[in-house]
């Protein structure tokens, strides 16, 4: 091969050779490419990148704190019970949605609290209100739907509970934050750590640190132990897995694991002794107790402090109105203590069962359907409402029996009379001083005058009985009614009716007319004890209150005193107290409160009273200790009229004031008498007047209709032992069951009736009672 062959060869080797150039240019290039990269992310890029993110975050997070503000407080975080106390302290009930009572911090002791903030956020007292580390986990875990995670402080969890929702989402958790930081630099430490033990739940529904202070362990929070405060702060991680009464092993293992680590963070943070952490052992919470609903008796206690408590509100200027004040009230968050004595008021539930409410048959005697019980107790030196009766059940009777005062008083009025002669210094027709001792006419029927005249009003006496020349002792204890029929008109009308209203009945309206000297007008069970127990205090004015004393965070209430000024005076009182010892002692109760076994020597005095055609019957007695007042109201259950109970309960006719009432109040008082005491009484007739003997008949028994007094007509003749009453006349219709107990129609048979009072004569034309009520 020529050397030109060998040129041409290399060069043609040379062509072949040029993909491999190629391949080498293309690496060179691919170095080129990486270099590229290598330059547009060096590290200086990469770190100026985050910076500019973060920046780019702080910024956006400024513009959050910026725009977030604190938001007004969940409403639903804020809805509370109220609660109702007997006077001892225990628990009556709670009203209200939420079972919540939102105590001040001051009230926890200071180790309790600690046990929250050693179980939930050792560092409370030093941190800013968040945990960035255990907020950006939450937004992480939130963003890959892992759901929720602990980690919170307390302000965190605090701010979630009051001012937020429950709801695991990315902007809520940043407004969490934010908020949770304002709110650190804005509010005090106590202020949040008071806000979150407040508002966590705990189970056994209840929220907030009292109500579970109650719920598990029965006392109040300021009386909880380290042990306890440990064991309901342990409880807030899981409310039902570590209720003690529901959990399992495993869980009654975890809440002790718990418990142990609350106690010991607390021992580590130097808030507890560590010898004292070693004595402490495990408090096994009470097991859960049913919440008392409004059923039986205690609706009627609940709704009489609701209502003295909205009054208060008004009186304080508070609410401007009932109605604003029952809004206040229905807001809850107050702690009411009632004067109510639990022992008392169950003394006295059992008493209207056993003397009345257990002979009432309705299926046997459809009037027994008809029969309501309403009962007061006062205390005669404080003015406190000790124990109350307002029905059968508040859940089926709604109306309040102690408190309704649409029935007659009857002859429970009669003492009223004799009080404001006494004070008044009144005279007879004769101009003779009224006193126990003073002779009266006590003919029925005889005309009440007013000096010559004729004032219109004559009234009759039970079974029309004359009775002759009759002190005022023996009318009292006989209730005769021409007798205080008169004694109204010497006094006078306007005078007796202002003395009333001055002793606590309700005069406003009442009309000073001679009729209502028989207790025409209405009253009230609670009325009546406020007068009685007025007497029974000497004649200083006495109002019944049913409220001890009302606690709110955000108010105070304040009740006037009980005990007010002398509005009668004392010898009046003391007179009248007096005289109505022979009501007892030689009177129209003598057969349920004189003999009875448990009076013991018991001084007592007290007056019965049987209103209108048998729609109401009273006893109202007192001792030096205590006063009740028992009424028994005839009223329809379906129309809600009232009607007569004659025959209720199976008596032999009608229903007296010293029958039922008169044995439930002895039932009651002898029961709950702590000693046997006496009246202190300053009269001109002795510590009290002696017991005196009917001229004209034999006591007979209390429930007899010709026994007791009523309001019903008497016969048409005014002399019993002569002419025999009309046999369809309801008052002295002889019942087939028991002859003896009943009037008789054969005046050779029976003896002239002691007699008793009538608060309203019946017209001989409508002998069924059926006319207009004066």
């Amino acid at each position: 091969m020529g050397r030109a062959e060998e040129r041409k060869a290399r060069q043609r080797g040379g062509r072949r050779a040029a993909p491999k150039r190629r391949r080498s240019s293309g690496a060179a290039a691919g170095t080129g490419g990486k270099g590229r990269i290598r330059r547009l992310f060096t590290w200086k890029k990469i770190l100026g990148s985050f910076f500019g993110l973060c920046l780019l975050g702080m910024g956006a997070f400024i513009v959050l704190y910026m725009v977030i503000d604190i938001p007004e407080g969940n409403p639903e975080a804020e809805l509370q019970s109220n609660v109702y106390k007997y006077s001892d302290g225990s628990i009556m009930t709670r009203t209200g949605d939420r079972n919540r009572e939102i105590v001040d911090l001051a009230k926890v002791p200071k180790e309790v609290q600690r046990t929250f903030v050693a179980a939930e956020n050792k560092t409370f007292y030093k941190d800013a209100g968040v945990d960035l580390k255990g907020t950006a986990r939450g937004v992480l875990n939130t963003l890959s739907g892992k759901g929720a995670q602990g980690g919170s402080t307390i302000t965190q969890q605090y701010v979630k509970n009051y001012y937020l929702s429950q709801e695991q989402t990315v902007s809520r958790k940043l407004k969490e934050l934010v908020i949770s930081l304002k709110l650190d630099r804005e509010k005090s430490k106590d202020y949040i750590l008071a806000g979150y033990i407040n508002t966590s739940y705990y189970g056994r529904g209840a929220y907030g640190v009292q109500a579970a202070a109650q719920a598990y362990y029965r006392v109040d929070a300021e009386d909880l132990t380290v042990e306890q405060g440990a064991y309901l702060a342990a409880l807030l991680q899981a409310p039902n897995q570590y209720d003690w009464a529901i959990a399992s092993d495993t869980g009654k293992k975890l809440v002790q694991q718990r418990w142990n680590y609350v106690l010991d963070n607390m021992v580590e943070q130097k808030w507890l002794d560590q010898g004292e952490r070693r004595g402490m052992t495990f408090p096994e919470p009470e097991q859960p107790k049913t919440a008392a609903g409004m059923g039986g008796q205690i609706g009627y206690l609940v709704d009489e402090a609701n209502h003295s408590l909205k009054q208060r509100l008004v009186a304080q200027g508070v609410a401007e109105d009932m109605e604003q004040a029952k809004a206040l009230v229905d807001l809850g968050g107050y702690t009411i203590t009632l004067n109510v004595d639990k022992k008392k008021q169950e003394a006295l539930e059992k008493a209207v069962k056993a003397k009345l409410t257990s002979k009432l048959d309705p299926d046997k005697r459809a009037v027994d359907a008809d029969v309501q019980a309403g009962a007061a107790s006062v205390d005669p030196k404080t003015g406190a409402v000790l124990a109350m009766y307002g029905g059968v059940d508040y859940v089926k009777h709604f109306t309040n029996n102690a408190t309704r005062d649409d029935y007659q008083p009857a002859s429970t009025f009669k003492p009223l009379i004799l009080a404001a002669a006494v004070d008044q210094d009144a005279e007879t027709q004769d101009g003779v001083p009224i006193t126990a001792g003073t002779m009266y006419d006590g003919t029925s029927e005889r005309p009440v005058m007013d000096g010559d005249r004729e004032v219109g009003f004559a009234p009759p006496n039970e079974d029309d009985v004359d009775y002759g020349d009759i002190t005022v002792q023996e009318a009292m204890n006989k209730s005769v009614n021409s007798v205080f029929a008169q004694m109204g008109i010497d006094v006078g009308m306007s005078e007796v009716i202002e003395t009333a209203g001055e002793l606590g009945m309700d005069t406003e309206g009442v009309d000073a007319v001679p009729a209502q000297t028989l207790g025409s007008m209405g009253a009230s069970p609670l009325e009546m004890a406020g007068v009685y127990a007025t007497l029974d205090n000497h004649g200083k004015k006495v109002t019944p209150q049913i409220v001890k004393s009302v606690e709110h965070k955000d108010r105070t209430i304040e009740f006037p005193d009980p005990i007010g000024e002398q509005v009668i005076g004392r010898e009046a009182a003391d007179t009248v107290t007096s005289v109505l010892t022979g009501v007892v002692d030689d009177g129209t109760a003598r057969t349920s409160v004189r003999d009875n076994p448990l009076r013991d020597g018991q001084q007592v005095a007290g007056k019965t009273g049987t209103s209108d055609n048998n729609k109401s019957a009273w006893f109202t007695g007192f001792t030096p200790d205590l006063v009740t007042s028992v009424g028994l109201f005839g009223e329809d259950p379906k129309t809600h009229a009232q009607v007569p109970m004659y025959k209720a309960g199976g008596v032999d006719y009608r229903v007296n004031g010293g029958g039922f009432p008169a044995e439930i109040w002895a039932a009651y008082t002898f029961g709950v008498m702590d000693e046997v005491t006496e009246f202190d009484l300053e009269t001109k007739q002795g510590a009290a007047v002696k017991p005196s003997k009917s001229p004209t008949a034999p006591e007979p028994p209390t429930q007899s209709p010709t026994r007791e007094e009523t309001t019903e007509a008497p016969p048409t003749s005014k002399d019993p032992t002569t002419e025999a009453p009309p046999s369809n006349d309801p008052t002295t219709e002889e019942p087939s069951e028991s002859p003896s107990q009943s009037p008789s129609n054969s005046p050779s048979t029976e003896p002239p009736p002691t007699g008793g009072e009538s608060t309203e004569p019946e017209n001989p034309l409508f002998p069924n009672g059926d006319r207009e009520e004066r």
